[in-house]
């Protein structure tokens, strides 16, 4: 008896139940043609027929702005936007990605090693993934993969399309090769290292553990090689709220150096304790030691540590309130959270940027229309990129129209979370 294609597998009802749980019923139908575009992609790209369906979400970072790299903790959400890939093994000891509109990527799987000439290219995600799930005994250099992909999730929208991808490579080659043995988790950690060791972007982990494990998260990563992770049950529109990621039209390609250096500061504050993170310095010997500091690792520095040790104890208190049902508390501590981001964090504008400052721009528009309801902050890595609001139900048309008046068409996404990460569609 022959398979079922994959054309008439995206047909049956159990398959739109499938998509109606992670999309909504409103974004079902758009899902499944998006699922049958992607078919047709990879069939006329390789001119053979896939052999599964993957996805991999972009995530929101509700809570913990810049904790992940200290081993602090975050609260994060998967989202209904996502990078939807039709994949077959090619047996050719290649790994071959056409994304919708890119060239096409091969990357050689006897060659595993880090290319100094792909740092910043999704060719280095690949390679690292692959690397990665090698080392870990995935027996990977005589196989060979084909992928066609096709993606909702903006570039530069702060939903971390980079981690998405991420997810999605470590999902399609840990079920297709490896049996499916590595964790959501694991798949995370092995994304981060790509990004790290490949790619060359000093990134925590909290993005590809969001994308790879799915619906809201509280994540302590105490032990970043066993994080904790706790889901929380959030149904935003109960509450009377949708969420919104706001395009300030600034990009984040070049802010590398930007990123690094927060990363780099607090790491000068915590080497002054002899420790590795800021997480082991406890707050009490922070602050007793504060005239010593500030000679040792500068101001910028120090108030960096002080957003730091603040925003670890809100992202705490952030997921307290939401599994206590507390949301007008939570919309409290994530308003304190973006006025520290601002203040000590300082990853809203660009160093020495007086003309462009799109994101505060972005965040002071919000704040304006919100009239004191809602909350507004930074998301994600700052300096370029988004704004997140949480933007009360019968005040959303009115704010995204007049937050697209300014900051462009199609710049105010509303997105709804999405109840798993990393996951085979069929």
């Amino acid at each position: 008896m022959e398979p079922i294609s994959l054309e008439k597998r995206i047909q049956d009802p159990a398959f739109g139940e499938k998509l109606t749980h992670l999309y909504g019923r409103e974004g079902a139908g758009e899902a499944r043609a998006r699922c049958a575009a992607v078919i047709a992609g990879f069939t006329k790209t390789f001119e053979s027929l896939p052999e599964a369906l993957f996805s991999a979400p972009g995530r929101t970072e509700v809570g913990g702005n810049h904790t992940d790299h200290q081993h602090g903790h975050v609260l994060a959400a998967s989202v209904d936007l996502d990078i939807l890939a039709a994949a077959a093994p090619n047996q050719s000891g290649m790994i071959r990605v056409q994304s919708q509109g890119y060239p096409l990527i091969v990357v050689d799987l006897h060659e595993l090693a880090p290319k100094p000439e792909e740092e910043n290219t999704s060719a280095a995600l690949i390679r690292g993934v692959a690397a990665r799930l090698n080392a870990l005994g995935c027996p990977l250099q005589n196989a060979g993969l084909d992928a066609y992909l096709v993606s909702n999730v903006p570039g530069g929208s702060g939903l971390s399309s980079s981690a998405a991808f991420e997810v999605l490579m470590g999902t399609m080659l840990n079920d297709l090769f490896f049996g499916g043995r590595c964790t959501a988790v694991e798949i995370a950690q092995i994304g981060q290292y790509a990004e790290n060791v490949f790619f060359g972007k000093p990134c925590g982990l909290m993005d590809e553990t969001a994308s790879s494990v799915g619906g809201v998260v509280a994540i302590d990563f105490a032990d970043t090689e066993r994080p904790v992770v706790e889901r929380i049950d959030l149904d935003l529109h109960a509450a009377g709220y949708a969420l919104c990621i706001l395009d300030s039209g600034a990009g984040h390609a070049d802010l590398t150096g930007e990123y690094a250096a927060i990363t780099d500061e607090l790491k000068a504050v915590s080497r002054y304790f002899g420790k590795e993170v800021l997480r082991q310095v406890p707050w009490e010997q922070f602050l007793a030691a504060l005239p010593q500091v500030r000679k040792a690792a500068g101001d910028r520095a120090v108030t960096r540590a002080f957003h730091f040790y603040g925003e670890d104890q809100r992202a705490r208190e952030e997921a307290q309130a939401l599994k206590a049902g507390e949301f007008d508390r939570f919309l409290q501590l994530v308003r304190e959270s973006g006025r520290s981001s601002a203040m000590y964090l300082q990853n809203v504008i660009p160093t020495g940027q007086t003309v462009g400052q799109e994101l505060m721009v972005t965040i002071a528009l919000c704040e304006s229309l919100l009239e004191g309801r809602g909350a507004v902050r930074v998301h994600g890595g700052g300096f370029g990129g988004t704004a997140q609001a949480f933007v009360p139900l019968d005040m959303l048309e009115r704010f995204k129209e007049k937050t697209e008046a300014v900051l462009g068409q199609g710049s105010c996404h509303v997105v709804t979370i999405r109840p798993e990460g990393g996951v085979r569609l069929a």
